[in-house]
């Protein structure tokens, strides 16, 4: 492994990705500790993330707002809410040197 730590951003687009970037993500931390992760769900995935909580994962991951505006619903701790949409912070994560893996 390099001395530089990962950066992993997961991109959660349904239920069934979501479940998958949870366990991802666990697993890459546990594999290495420094490396840094972050979930993010839009569509149909940021219902699943409400309504079934993960003491693991939850504290990295970020939910699109738009989504959250459509569901009529609202974010719950330690979830997070992106500051725009979705689309725009995996595009801006990416430049800034995360690797992007679809879940």
């Amino acid at each position: 492994m390099t001395s530089t730590h990962l950066q992993i951003l997961l991109h959660a687009p349904d239920a069934e990705g979501l479940q998958r970037a949870r366990m991802n993500a666990v697993n890459a931390q546990k594999a290495d500790p420094r490396c840094e992760v972050r979930i993010i769900a839009n569509a149909g995935a940021v219902a699943a993330a409400l309504d079934t909580p993960h003491p693991q994962a939850d504290s990295c991951t970020l939910l699109c707002p738009n989504t959250l505006a459509h569901l009529q619903r609202t974010c719950r701790a330690p979830l997070q809410v992106l500051d725009g949409p979705a689309v725009l912070a995996l595009a801006q994560l990416q430049q800034q040197g995360w690797i992007y893996i679809r879940s």
